[in-house]
């Protein structure tokens, strides 16, 4: 089912009206429903008790930011799934990695192509939609103290239970059904974002950055292939 053809929620938080009604204008046009408030403190509360699809989410909010927003939002179980876009004007890198360090799925810069953000929107609706139709489909990986169990989507390592967002726990996935196999950045992009995969973002390299960390001694399967993309193997790097 396309996102377009069903009531479809998405949360937007942004204080500046011009832009909260420029993506809540388009993101209705494409079939969505929308709820749009100004402040972090009001889109907790409506994360709460909407579960949205998808949230949208600036950065510079009054009071409570963006980046506690969103690191509010992983730490309680209710909203902890929930698939964050981040847009703001702060594009730097560094910007970048800090979004994603506090949980942020995605991240947009302003100024932003409206059709840019329906496909990232669109992409990440129909990405929670099957992660949450998925659950009677049993996979299990389980090797050097890993554990991924994709019917409760939960990791474990030396039975621990690592906290990921969505989008780790896909990217994981995905690397783990091609075990020894290159996964390009292109592909990753098109298989884990559902974005075009010659989509020109770092966004692939940062999640990898932010997996490995989570990985613990395991991160090292984490392997790169110099200007080709990524391989999760448990052999020595090439």
């Amino acid at each position: 089912m396309e996102a377009n053809e069903s009531a479809d929620v998405i949360l937007v938080i942004e204080d500046d009206f011009d832009i909260r009604t420029l993506i809540s204008m388009t993101l209705k046009r494409s079939g969505f429903q929308v709820v749009a408030v100004e402040t972090g403190e009001e889109g907790l509360k409506q994360a709460k008790i909407l579960q949205p699809l998808v949230i949208t989410l600036d950065l510079m909010l009054p009071g409570i930011g963006g980046l506690e927003v969103c690191e509010t939002l992983r730490s309680d179980p209710e909203t902890e799934d929930l698939y964050v876009i981040m847009v703001s004007a702060l594009g730097d890198d560094d910007d970048k990695v800090t979004g994603f360090k506090m949980g942020a799925d995605d991240y947009m810069v302003k100024p932003f192509q409206p059709d840019e953000l329906v496909l990232r929107v669109k992409a990440a609706a129909r990405r929670m939609k099957r992660l949450l139709q998925s659950t009677a489909t049993k996979e299990v990986f389980e090797f050097a103290g890993l554990r991924l169990d994709s019917t409760q989507h939960r990791v474990w390592i030396d039975d621990e239970e690592i906290k990921m967002t969505i989008t780790e726990y896909k990217l994981l996935t995905h690397l783990l059904r091609k075990q020894d196999q290159l996964c390009s950045r292109g592909e990753l992009l098109k298989e884990v974002w559902e974005l075009p995969p010659n989509l020109n973002t770092r966004t692939v390299d940062t999640h990898i950055k932010r997996l490995r960390q989570k990985m613990k001694h395991l991160a090292p399967f984490i392997q790169t292939v110099r200007g080709a993309g990524y391989r999760f193997s448990q052999s020595q790097e090439i």
